[in-house]
């Protein structure tokens, strides 16, 4: 008997189907997983760029996606604190920041894993109490940070990353050290012990780096509390001539709130001169400090009373000097006020003061310039008086 041909229909078929079943039709490619480094980034370009608001989201879910008590979590919990303290939520931040301390208990897991001083630095500021619990926080930074400088310390060269990197930790290491000091001198003030700690605090940070301006600073708010206003003045000169010449952007030019505070402490050492100084400068910086343009104000009527006292010689004087800084004097604190009314500002001793100066200031220059003499943009045409005594004080 001959063979039957094979029936292959059913088999072909099978195979038709099954490769249908392999190839079928093309489906939408699945998202990649999130990466909370990615996020991070997105996060910390979003704040960079001023959209403080924008930067919580992807950071709040980078950290969703790690464990929040491991050493992971540190970039993430970090970041999360500084975007709230721009956003002014200060519980906010420092319940993040005290996440990453209990991590990081010491500062010892490096910073490229979100280790080290920054956070201690922080909950120092935002402390609650203040006084010795800020002590405490700012005494853990500048341990993590003197660990820090001495590895840099301990290699025999460093390139210039390096050397950076030694300045920028001098730095913060002298800045934790002084504001304990400026807690002693406030909040821990009553403690018996309290000046002999300034001291030896105020001289660590002078001989970590001698080069920086805010030791010396420092050094002379102690020594005006002491009474001892020569080596103030010297102190204060000293932290000046360090920055006076340079750039705004050069890395040794102290922040803006601190040459406030220097404002203030060159008119108590009665520099008046080197004051006001500073104070143009701030202005020429940012033209919208309340604080900047009273103290300016306030150094200039002081500078004019002492003109008119007879108490400052001044070099080609008619005896008139003193009326050309009362007329710099009411300019600033009339612009301190304006802004004080723009911006709803918040000290009210500051504004009272002001207007005080400026009672004074009219009793003896007399009223100021009326709407009829302004132009037709509204601004004030100054007297041909005025504006002599203005030029003469510009020449000097």
């Amino acid at each position: 008997m001959a063979k039957t041909k094979p029936n292959n229909k059913k088999s072909k078929k099978r195979e038709r189907s099954a490769l249908h079943r392999v190839v079928g039709s093309p489906s939408k490619p699945s998202a990649p997983p999130e990466s909370p480094s990615i996020l991070l980034a997105q996060a910390t370009a979003t704040l960079q760029q001023g959209d403080i608001a924008g930067a919580v989201k992807p950071a709040k879910r980078a950290l969703s996606l790690l464990d929040p008590q491991s050493e992971g979590a540190l970039p993430a919990l970090n970041l999360l604190g500084e975007i709230h303290v721009e956003l002014g939520d200060i519980d906010a931040a420092r319940k993040y920041f005290l996440q990453a301390a209990a991590i990081d208990e010491d500062g010892t897991i490096s910073e490229i894993l979100g280790g080290g001083a920054e956070k201690f630095l922080w909950l120092a500021q935002l402390s609650e109490e203040g006084g010795q619990d800020s002590v405490d926080w700012f005494e853990k930074g500048a341990v993590s940070l003197r660990i820090q400088i001495q590895q840099l310390l301990d290699k025999k060269k460093l390139d210039k990353v390096g050397e950076a990197l030694l300045e920028e930790k001098t730095r913060k290491l002298t800045g934790a050290v002084c504001a304990v000091v400026e807690v002693y001198m406030t909040d821990l003030s009553w403690e018996e012990d309290a000046e002999q700690k300034c001291e030896a605090l105020v001289t660590e940070a002078t001989m970590v780096a001698p080069g920086f301006p805010e030791p010396w600073q420092t050094l002379a708010n102690v020594r005006i509390s002491q009474e001892r206003l020569d080596d103030a003045r010297a102190a204060l000169k000293r932290s000046l001539d360090l920055w006076r010449d340079l750039p705004p952007e050069s890395s040794v030019v102290p922040d803006f709130p601190t040459r406030v505070s220097l404002a203030r402490l060159l008119m108590e050492a009665d520099m008046d001169v080197d004051a006001i100084e500073v104070l143009e400068r701030l202005v020429g910086e940012d033209d919208t400090s309340v604080e900047v343009w009273y103290l300016g104000g306030w150094g200039l009527y002081i500078m004019g009373e002492k003109q008119k006292n007879g108490e400052v010689s001044v070099e080609n004087g008619d005896g008139e000097s003193w009326r050309v800084s009362w007329i710099s004097s009411r300019q600033w604190l009339n612009q301190s006020l304006l802004l004080f009314k723009q911006q709803e500002y918040e000290d009210e001793r500051l504004g009272e003061h002001a207007k005080e100066l400026l009672a004074k200031l009219t009793a003896e220059l007399g009223a100021e310039v009326t709407k009829g003499d302004q132009d037709e943009d509204g601004e004030e045409w100054e007297d041909d008086e005025d504006s002599d005594e203005d030029e003469d004080m510009a020449e000097s």
